[in-house]
């Protein structure tokens, strides 16, 4: 009898209603000057690429020479959330020159889609060459609001894409649409046919996951599987590993409530959807996810590292189950759009409210 129970139990999300203890950091400034930067990406050599969400792509130069703008750049749609998103310099870099940027793009009919496009970046870094779209959403959504916009390589080169449900909530349950979803793609932008999706009728093949609200955040840790962290509304940001056709409830179930204070659907729990691993109540509006690798800091190995948009600090979660462990804030910690680690380790901010980039030493 008490097997039988237990057979059917499911683990309860852990919350964190009571914030953990605040520490005081000095982030160096490396960059100002940007206008609502979204991402940065590293290239050998110590240069580096930054976005700006109304369409420009930025190189500086590794010697701290005067950047420039890169041109090539597919035009996207500046609306709400829209534009010029996520930035992902691939492993190898250095035999391709290619680099992967997400965007909101245009379309031909009227609103907006979110988009996957890859380039050459030219060896003086003024151009991306050849630019090729690798993906756009099907379903145009007509506001500015919940694009995703995250990439991330997976462990064998895959891309992975998050995509919010654009403010149309119940299609985040209907896998006939890229509205809420995580997508997987081979990196020349097709379908893999271990996808879990491929010839199910109704289904998009690009679809690895659904169920999802606005995923801002996306990376793997050291056992090689996936995180994403999405915005809930009134409450319930969560924190979700990411499982092969897994469905995370979205609006279904969920851990808040709607700005106006109704309840969110059918509850917190429901058969055959995915519980967070944590979720936040209040919600910190989370924007951009480091899972450190330890290099440089071995006590930071594993942990994640979440930026705030609402509480201008960051996140440090740690173990098993995931806890709030730190807010990490400074002045510098102002809308914190992006996190990424370093070459060498180090933790590097994108503040959207300074419009810079910070480093913070291991």
């Amino acid at each position: 009898m008490i097997l039988a129970m237990l057979a059917g139990w499911v683990a309860p999300a852990i919350a964190q209603q009571d914030p953990a203890p605040r520490q005081r950091i000095e982030p160096e400034l490396m960059a100002k000057g940007f206008d609502v930067p979204w991402s940065i990406g590293f290239l050998p050599g110590g240069a580096m690429l930054v976005t700006e969400r109304g369409g420009r792509l930025w190189y500086l130069p590794a010697d701290g020479g005067a950047r420039r703008q890169v041109s090539g750049v597919p035009q996207v749609a500046a609306i709400g959330q829209g534009g010029l998103l996520d930035l992902m310099v691939p492993r190898d870099f250095a035999q391709t020159r290619e680099v992967i940027i997400s965007y909101a793009a245009p379309h031909a009919g009227g609103g907006a889609v979110t988009a996957l496009a890859a380039g050459r970046l030219s060896r003086d870094g003024a151009q991306l060459e050849g630019l090729r779209v690798l993906f756009e959403a099907k379903t145009v959504g007509q506001g500015g609001r919940h694009f995703g916009g995250r990439v991330v390589e997976g462990p064998q080169g895959h891309l992975f894409l998050t995509i919010g449900e654009r403010g149309t909530r119940p299609s985040a349950q209907d896998p006939g649409t890229h509205n809420g979803t995580v997508i997987r793609l081979a990196r020349d932008g097709s379908v893999p046919p271990d996808n879990p999706f491929v010839g199910r009728e109704g289904a998009l093949p690009e679809i690895w996951s659904y169920g999802h609200r606005n995923p801002q955040g996306a990376a793997f840790d050291t056992q090689g599987r996936l995180w994403v962290h999405e915005h809930g509304a009134r409450g319930g940001d969560e924190v979700n590993l990411i499982r092969k056709g897994a469905n995370y409830g979205w609006p279904v179930i969920a851990y808040g409530r709607h700005y106006s204070g109704a309840r969110i659907g059918e509850g917190t729990h429901k058969e055959g959807m995915e519980q967070p691993e944590f979720y936040w109540d209040p919600s910190i509006a989370p924007s951009g996810l480091v899972i450190h690798s330890g290099q440089g800091a071995p006590e930071w190995r594993g942990d994640f590292f979440v930026g705030s948009l609402k509480f201008d600090m960051i996140a440090q979660l740690r173990g098993a189950p995931l806890r709030e462990v730190a807010r990490l804030h400074a002045p510098e910690t102002l809308r914190i759009r992006a996190m990424h680690e370093g070459p060498d380790g180090a933790l590097w901010i994108v503040s959207e409210g300074h419009g810079a980039i910070y480093r913070l030493k291991p």
